[in-house]
């Protein structure tokens, strides 16, 4: 009698025989690629170790991301692979998104230019304190995109999507741009800069316009989302905003 594969198994076979799935593989080594090449160009030099030590906390952390939707939420990695301007239906969020590319390439650039040139070191310890803080904010990420499968990486309505309010929905609205704005803060730490922190005074009115535009949406496509925003005051941060 032919003996049944395990259940665990039968995933990861699926998913290595899955077109999406290869095609994930692919564009993961792509993008390992072309982030080593834009920090050690920028950099100079290989001996480097900041560059090594964000890139490797980075991509743990994507990979990580994948891993659990290939395994447990193919839907939520479709949605999360359609990023970028070209994927939002309305003109106001193309510019946005636009906007966050740019600041988040500049918050990989610029850090490591600075670096260079030692305009603004920073010491060793506060470069690991930059590496924490991008591996917990995409572990906070994490955590949003476990209790919240609706979470695309462009504005859109599902039918019959719920309105998410457990988890830190039931703190904040937004707890995905609120996880993202650390990964601002950790980068220019980790990768050794002082001054580039100064692209986070950019990063917050990107943010909120992004927000504001995508309740403007909700508020209109999504039924329930008016009374979610009487019951969850706060936007962003708690007992701020």
């Amino acid at each position: 009698m032919k003996k049944e594969r395990p259940r665990g198994s039968e995933r990861v076979y699926a998913a290595a025989m899955d077109p999406l799935y290869r095609k994930i593989i692919v564009q993961s080594a792509l993008g390992l690629l072309f982030f080593a090449a834009i920090v050690f160009f920028c950099a100079g030099t290989f001996d480097y170790w900041q560059g090594w030590a964000f890139i490797a906390v980075f991509f743990a952390s994507t990979m990580g991301f994948t891993a659990y939707m290939v395994l447990y939420d193919r839907p939520l990695l479709e949605r999360r692979m359609k990023s970028g301007p070209q994927y939002e239906k309305e003109f106001a969020q193309k510019i946005i998104v636009s906007l966050v590319f740019i600041l988040f390439f500049a918050s990989m650039i610029l850090p490591v230019l600075d670096y260079r040139y030692q305009f603004s070191p920073v010491p060793v310890f506060v470069s690991v304190i930059g590496d924490v803080l991008v591996a917990l904010s995409f572990l906070f990420m994490f955590w949003v995109l476990t209790i919240n499968s609706y979470a695309a990486a462009n504005i859109r309505i599902e039918e019959s999507q719920p309105v998410i309010d457990s988890g830190p929905y039931a703190y904040v609205r937004h707890p995905m741009y609120a996880g993202a704005i650390w990964l601002f803060v950790g980068i220019p730490l980790a990768l050794g800069s002082w001054w580039s922190l100064s692209l986070i005074v950019l990063v917050l009115p990107v943010l909120a316009w992004r927000l504001l535009d995508e309740e403007k949406i909700l508020r209109r496509d999504l039924s329930g989302y008016s009374e979610y925003t009487h019951k969850v005051r706060y936007r962003l941060i708690p007992h701020i905003w």
